[in-house]
């Protein structure tokens, strides 16, 4: 939850330099709970905004999410569909490999812990909103938020989450490959067309490596 602050700060204060109120800042960040998507949406929005284009990119962008939760549907068997509703409401990547790992671990029985992900889930969720409400209303008089070096907490997140999912080596291999494709895209390829390169070329790796082993 400390590391959502900077990243939500940051969010928050671009959104209001893009003419988005602190009301409308912590609705977006409420019923989307995307922080990728809606970093994307700001960077594009303009007055009038091009509803179309930023639609497009937040689905490819989240797109992400319908491999997450294929992922977690193993271990949401024993769950009613409101409450797997519910938990994927607020599946954020943080959320998703906490809970994941978390239920990996219990060899008894192999299923999403309630109490320990909604814990998890809610508590960063109530984080993501309220900061970046917090920076909205912050951002007129902080200036250029990212001059503070903030930026740096969204891929800081991400390598703590990699190291306690780290499967070794051999097992990472599609992971490299999803790197290496998405980074290559990003370069060469305008828009956020990485997202799907890398999710996609990650898929591929896996079943052909799976195959060959």
């Amino acid at each position: 939850m400390a590391g959502f602050i900077p990243f939500a700060l940051v969010l928050g204060a671009q959104a209001t330099q893009k003419g988005l109120s602190a009301v409308e800042v912590p609705l977006m960040t409420g019923l989307n709970f995307g922080g990728g998507s809606e970093f994307s949406a700001v960077d594009l929005w303009t007055s009038p905004p091009h509803v179309l284009l930023i639609v497009a990119v937040t689905f490819l962008i989240n797109s992400r999410h319908l491999l997450m939760g294929a992922a977690l549907t193993p271990y949401l068997q024993h769950l009613t569909k409101r409450k797997v509703f519910a938990a994927l409401f607020l599946m954020c990547d943080e959320s998703w490999a906490l809970g994941l790992a978390d239920a990996r671990k219990r060899k008894q029985a192999p299923q999403l812990s309630l109490p320990y992900y909604f814990s998890v889930a809610f508590g960063l969720y109530l984080t993501w909103v309220v900061f970046t409400a917090l920076g909205a209303m912050l951002g007129p008089k902080l200036g250029d938020i990212e001059a503070y070096g903030f930026g740096i907490a969204f891929p800081a997140v991400f390598l703590v989450l990699l190291r306690g999912m780290w499967p070794g080596w051999r097992a990472a291999r599609p992971w490299l490959v999803s790197l290496l494709v998405a980074a290559l895209t990003f370069l060469l390829v305008p828009g956020a067309w990485y997202v799907a390169a890398g999710a996609l070329s990650g898929l591929v790796a896996a079943y052909i490596l799976s195959e060959n082993a």
